[in-house]
Parts: C-alpha cells; sequence; structure tokens
C-alpha cells in the first residue's frame, strides 16, 4: 500500500453545512373504527440538504411528500428515527423563528387586505414596526404585488396565482434562513408557475435554503440543484440532476458520410448502422458541424442523450412494479 505521507497534499475541499438531516424517519398512522389499521406513510427515510441549495421532493399524490415536510417541521412526530434542523432535532422550538413554510393549502383571512395580513404575520414573530416598514414593501415587490391596487385588495378578492404569491410573503416575513413549500406551484397557469419559479431562483441567489415538494416535475427540473423521488414513502433515489439523469449537453447524433477517423476524433463511441455514423458527441457542436462540412458529412439526427426529469421518474416507478396511478 501506498505510504500516504508521500502523497502530494490535496487543496482542502469546502465543506457543505448540512441543514436538514434525517436518519431512517419512519411514520405510521393508526386508521379505522378502533384503530386497528396501520398505514406506513414514510420508511426508513434518510437524507440531507445543504445550505443555499434548492431541493425538490417528487413523489405522485399520497407518497408520502407532506408528511416528511410535515416531520422536518415537527407538526407531526416520527414513529421512529430522529432528524436535525439547523443544527437542532425536530420539533426544537427555537428555530421556529429561522424557518418560511408555505402549506399546499393555506388558509387566509379574507377580510384583510395583503398589507394587513403580512402585517398580523409579522406580528406573530415580533417583529418591530420600523422593521416591518422596510420589510413588507420589500416582500410586496419581490412577489410582484407592490402595486397599490393589489395592497388594498381584501384577500378574498385575489385570485390564485396572487394568493400563492401573498402567501410566499408571508413564509419570508422573518427573513428565514430555510423556506419550506409545500406544492407551490398546484393549481397555477402558465404564468403564475413562471413567476413562482422565479421567486424560489431569487431566494436561491440570496443565500436561502428552499425545500419545496412538487409533482411538476418540468418545474423542478428547472429550478433544482438536487432532486429526491419518493414512493410509498420510500425514498427511491437522490442526488443532483446530472448524477440522475447524466450531462445536460450530451447529444446523440447520426451523420452520413464523412472520415471515420476524423469523426472519432468528436465522438469517441462512433460505430456505423443501418448506412450512418452514430454516438455520442464529445465537443463544441459548432466546431463540430464546421468539420462536417469540411469533410462532405451530412448530420441526419441530433437529440439530447439524456432523458427528461418526468422520463426518469417514470422510469424509476415502472422498474420498482409501480404505477401513475399508485
Amino acid at each position: 500500500m501506498m505510504d500516504t505521507l508521500s502523497q502530494p497534499l490535496e487543496p482542502a475541499k469546502t465543506e457543505r453545512l448540512a441543514v436538514v438531516q434525517t436518519y431512517g424517519l419512519r411514520k405510521v398512522y393508526r386508521t379505522g373504527f378502533w384503530l386497528n389499521q396501520k398505514v406506513v406513510s414514510l420508511q426508513n427515510c434518510s437524507l440531507e440538504v445543504y445550505q443555499g441549495e434548492t431541493f425538490g421532493l417528487l413523489g405522485q399524490n399520497g407518497a408520502g411528500k407532506t408528511t416528511l415536510l410535515k416531520t422536518l417541521l415537527g407538526i407531526i412526530r416520527p414513529t421512529s428515527g430522529r432528524g436535525m434542523l439547523l443544527g437542532k432535532p425536530l420539533g426544537d422550538r427555537s428555530v421556529k423563528s429561522q424557518v418560511g413554510y408555505l402549506p399546499e393549502n393555506p388558509y387566509f383571512y379574507d377580510f384583510l387586505t395583503g398589507w394587513e395580513f403580512l402585517r398580523y404575520a409579522a406580528g406573530l414573530f415580533q417583529i418591530p414596526l420600523e422593521v416591518q416598514r422596510r420589510r413588507i414593501p420589500e416582500l410586496l415587490d419581490l412577489v410582484g404585488l407592490a402595486q397599490s391596487a393589489a395592497q388594498k385588495k381584501q384577500l378574498r378578492q385575489y385570485s390564485k396565482g396572487m394568493l400563492q404569491r401573498i402567501g410566499m410573503a408571508q413564509a419570508l416575513i422573518n427573513d428565514p434562513q430555510v423556506v419550506f413549500l409545500d406544492e407551490p406551484m398546484s393549481g397555477l397557469d402558465p404564468l403564475g408557475r413562471y413567476q413562482m419559479r422565479e421567486i424560489i431562483l431569487a431566494l436561491k441567489s440570496q443565500g436561502k435554503t428552499i425545500f419545496f415538494n412538487s409533482h411538476v416535475l418540468s418545474d423542478v427540473e428547472k429550478i433544482c440543484d438536487r432532486v429526491a423521488i419518493v414512493a410509498r414513502g420510500e425514498l427511491l433515489c437522490i442526488g443532483s440532476l446530472q448524477e440522475l439523469l447524466g450531462t445536460a449537453d450530451l447529444y446523440q447524433v447520426k451523420i452520413r458520410n464523412g472520415n471515420p477517423e476524423i469523426l472519432r476524433c468528436w465522438i469517441p463511441d462512433l460505430e456505423f448502422q443501418d448506412n450512418h455514423w452514430q454516438g455520442h458527441l464529445k465537443g463544441d457542436p459548432q466546431d463540430f458541424f464546421a468539420s462536417l462540412q469540411l469533410m462532405g458529412a451530412q448530420l441526419i439526427g441530433m437529440n439530447l442523450a439524456r432523458p427528461s426529469l418526468e422520463e426518469f421518474f417514470v422510469q424509476q416507478l415502472r422498474q420498482r412494479g409501480l404505477h401513475a396511478s399508485e
């Protein structure tokens, strides 16, 4: 074995700070008239979410996403296992002031205006009035409700998208370190989903940690650093999009004619099949196109080699004998 003392020292790696940690979380509910039936909502759930990242928890309806989120928030207690939030055990009250939460179906006092509702939320955190006067306009501007008409409207007059945005402002009123969002894009039209994505990206640029549940996979693919897939209460996989799906700029190409020796410089796994050359492109596509023209070759096909997140999600379920309706 090589003496480790003789090896050159590697530069020290920056250790990522885990703000959410779970170890073997399990949640079992009792149902039935005599409470003699058991439903396992979470089983052996272990994961970590790091400071400053956007983490997406994916799954079908009833997969256990909301149960896990509420367990992390201390709203419900796990049957077994343990977890940490911001370095404290789950349920510790000292971290409540550093956490923001937007539930899937929030309740609003609909006789209040947007401004009044945010003042009410700020009062729950005992935020001083001078801080409120600065913080509330900033949040209304962040979520796109800064115009005076929206501030003066009662919440009962808000659209679904506007309610989601005022709910997001409420979740941020205490300037939290970690923001938990339960299905933030649910029920929104394409414009509303775009606006919610932009808000989440703005929070990410501020260094916030965002943990959200969703089954709108196209949105998750655009904004998340890492994702986890849960089904029947069990984590199937977890990782970055590149780790799960492959490199984003890897292309499968098909070429007619051309010099195989030159093509192999661009396509290491080059093979001849059905009267054309094919393989995965390595290098800049524009330079590759110029090389094809010089050798008189014709590009007949070019597609991204990695699957979409939706395709990967369905594949993970099918491999385990699950179906979209379950």
